[in-house]
């Protein structure tokens, strides 16, 4: 079952999905001192909490990310593990890491999968949640 919320505590919005009972949440941050608009260059962090709600272990092997900035421009990121490491999460456990990206537009947005392994060394897709990638330099229009 896949079931992405938005919500917003303290006008930090999280965004989550479950899938095949792992959850996985992301908590976005625009960066205004790594930014520099005049170089079209904005930097955010996004901080990232994936729990094993099932009732076996699983190991992170690998990650997906589509990320697409304002102009349409998608960028694709491929490759094992995550920030250096392939963790094993045990039903009931948690996993947590910070990583980032910029973009050459003042938004975006982002959205991809995890592939996990069992311990039968089946392997299934975790969703990452699509979210946006929002600064305080992006023009917004009301229709």
């Amino acid at each position: 079952m896949i079931e992405s919320i938005a919500t917003g505590e303290d006008d930090v919005a999280t965004f989550r999905c479950v899938t095949a009972g792992v959850e996985v949440s992301v908590t976005p941050t625009f960066l205004e001192q790594r930014s520099d608009p005049g170089a079209d260059l904005y930097f955010w962090a996004y901080e990232v909490t994936i729990h094993n709600g099932g009732e076996d272990p699983v190991q992170l092997k690998s990650r997906y990310w589509h990320i697409t900035d304002a102009g349409g421009v998608v960028n694709e990121v491929r490759g094992a593990g995550v920030v250096g490491k392939q963790p094993n999460i045990d039903p009931g456990e948690s996993f947590e890491y910070v990583s980032g990206t910029p973009l050459k537009t003042p938004s975006g947005l982002m959205l991809g999968s995890y592939t996990m392994q069992t311990v039968d060394g089946t392997l299934i897709e975790i969703t990452i949640p699509a979210f946006s990638l929002d600064s305080p330099y992006d023009i917004q229009l009301l229709n």
